[in-house]
């Protein structure tokens, strides 16, 4: 697997079929834990679910979903209740769109509690989220690593995601590599992931 935690942050991270930045420092560490403790104490988290078999499955991992009027997000055949903004995600929402030029009109956020908490291969390739448009990732407590493996060649990076750090998916990523949170028992504290998202 191919590590490019020492890459510059304005290079293409993957070689091939797509377009990932990372900007470890996107906030300061006293932003990071400013942000960190308001979302934990202040979101309405609600356990994640699967369907298998015909069956609801509860996961440990918690989520939200916020967005521009009622725009719903499916994914793993669940629909995610809509909440609206907060000041604080519109405040991370406007400072991404002025360091991007773009803009984002929904955010979902996962709270992952320990290293035991992850996700495995998959694609933000949902039908409710723009083809090709720009996925950006801010990382808020335990640094975790974050895989990518390219469906075709079976190639893999690896990033170790910061405190503070961003990382912005664009282009035809979604369409040519998965991506995991791989689960880590070396790491005992929480992490928030805040994925700002462009819907149709």
């Amino acid at each position: 697997m191919l590590s490019l935690f020492s890459t510059p942050e304005s290079q293409n991270y993957l070689p091939l079929d797509g377009t990932v930045h990372y900007y470890p420092t996107f906030l300061s560490i006293s932003e990071a834990n400013h942000f960190q403790r308001i979302f934990e104490e202040s979101i309405p988290w609600e356990s994640d679910v699967v369907h298998l078999f015909g069956k609801t499955i509860p996961m440990r991992r918690k989520m939200a979903w916020f967005a521009d009027g009622q725009r719903r997000y499916t994914y793993s055949g669940s629909a995610k209740f809509v909440n609206p903004w907060t000041d604080e995600l519109l405040e991370l929402k406007n400072r991404l769109e002025k360091h991007l030029n773009l803009t984002f009109n929904g955010c979902l956020l996962n709270y992952y509690h320990d290293g035991a908490d992850g996700m495995g291969w998959h694609a933000d390739d949902e039908k409710s989220i723009q083809p090709n448009s720009c996925i950006a990732s801010i990382s808020l407590g335990a640094s975790r690593n974050f895989d990518f493996k390219h469906r075709q060649t079976g190639q893999k990076v690896r990033i170790p995601l910061l405190h503070g750090s961003l990382l912005v998916m664009q282009g035809e990523t979604q369409q040519h590599w998965l991506h995991a949170l791989p689960k880590s028992l070396k790491v005992q504290v929480p992490r928030v992931n805040l994925t700002f998202r462009q819907m149709v």
